[in-house]
Formats: C-alpha cells, structure tokens, sequence
C-alpha cells in the first residue's frame, strides 16, 4: 500500500505561531478544569478577605472594653490591692535632706509621701514601686536613693505576714497636683490616689541651703 507522509503546513512561521497562541488562549486549562473546588474555595476566601480587618477590629474594642481604667481615691481611704492594704495618710515638700555639709539638694523639690502597705498573704511580699501622674499624664518614679529622708521606708520592701511597711516615699518633682499610682502585688491593678496641691502650708517656704558661706 502507498506510504501517507506527514502533511506539511506551508504557512509562514509567524502565522502559525499565532494560531498555536489563539488555540491555548481558547482551550480551558486542565488544572482549573480539574481543581473546580479549589478555584471555589479561592473565590470565597477572596470575599471574606475584606471582613477580616472588620473581625480584627472587634476583637480589639472587646479586649479593650475588658481593660478596666483606675479608680480614684482619696487621701486616708483604705485600698486593697491583691495582698496589699494601702493607706496614704499626707505629704510634704522639702527642699533638701539632711543637714550641714552632708544635705542633698533636689533638681526640683523633694516630695515625701506618707503611707502603710500592709501584707494581708500567708508569705512575704514585695511592696512594688510607686509612680507620681501629673495632669498632662507625665509619670515620675520614686527616688532610689533618698537617704536623709525622715522615714524613708527604702525601695526595695520586703513586709513579712501581718506586717507593713510605713514610712515616706521620696520623688523630686515641681510643685502641682499629683495622682499617685499604687499596684498589686504582681502590678495587674491599679489604683490612683489624688493628691491635692495646697497653696498654703505643704509648699516649702525655707530657702535652699547655700554651699559655703563666704
């Protein structure tokens, strides 16, 4: 029998070319055809994809809302925090500590800040460090070193079971209305002492004391 050859294409190269472009372009690709649910699952997640910021949001707000913001109390109330029974009794502005040759001057002035923290546990308690917030939000720590001070009950305050610590606290701070930040324990929650400024007898009056005299 005859021998069929191959049918020669005697089309230009470019022309065939397109033709092969157009067929693919035209033909469905197997992995669409063949992966229909994935291509259903694509499309449903694209959907739902501008919901999440909206889901993120809430989630947020209800974080947020649990967050509850520190009361605010008065000078002599009694506050029970955790383990801690705190009680501030009153402050008092100094301008330096000590006397003579060994008195510490303050960059501003000194701030003492008279209290109890009573340990209410069946073990020893850190009493944790206590922050000054101002009206514009500005916190100020405790000093670290407030050797001089009257009373000065230290920073570091380790109270046995049934006992407490009562003393002063020392910031360096301007004169102005303070709250006072008082925590547990494991400093989770908080509570804010208002701390009036008075015009008249807590504002210091004495001068500083000079270097030397000439």
């Amino acid at each position: 029998g005859s021998v069929r050859g191959a049918v020669s294409d005697d089309r230009p190269y470019r022309e065939r070319d397109v033709t092969r472009r157009q067929y693919r372009r035209l033909t469905p690709s197997p992995a669409l055809t063949s992966a229909s649910p994935g291509v259903t699952m694509a499309s449903d997640m694209r959907v739902c994809h501008p919901l999440l910021p909206l889901v993120a949001a809430l989630l947020l707000a209800d974080c947020s809302s649990s967050r509850v913001a520190p009361r605010t109390v008065s000078l002599g109330e009694r506050i029970e925090l955790g383990h801690i029974i705190y009680t501030v009794f009153d402050t008092q502005w100094l301008t330096h500590l000590g006397e003579g040759v060994d008195a510490k001057l303050p960059q501003n002035r000194y701030f003492l800040v008279r209290l109890s923290a009573a340990n209410s546990s069946n073990a020893p308690i850190i009493i944790p460090p206590m922050t000054l917030e101002d009206d514009e939000g500005k916190t100020y720590n405790e000093l670290s070193d407030a050797q001089g001070a009257p009373q000065w009950i230290g920073l570091l305050r380790e109270v046995k079971t049934a006992e407490a610590a009562q003393g002063n606290i020392v910031f360096d701070v301007t004169p102005r209305h303070y709250k006072l930040r008082l925590t547990d324990e494991d400093a989770q929650n908080a509570v804010l002492v208002d701390i009036p400024l008075s015009i008249g007898n807590d504002l210091p009056v004495s001068p500083l004391p000079s270097d030397e005299k000439k």
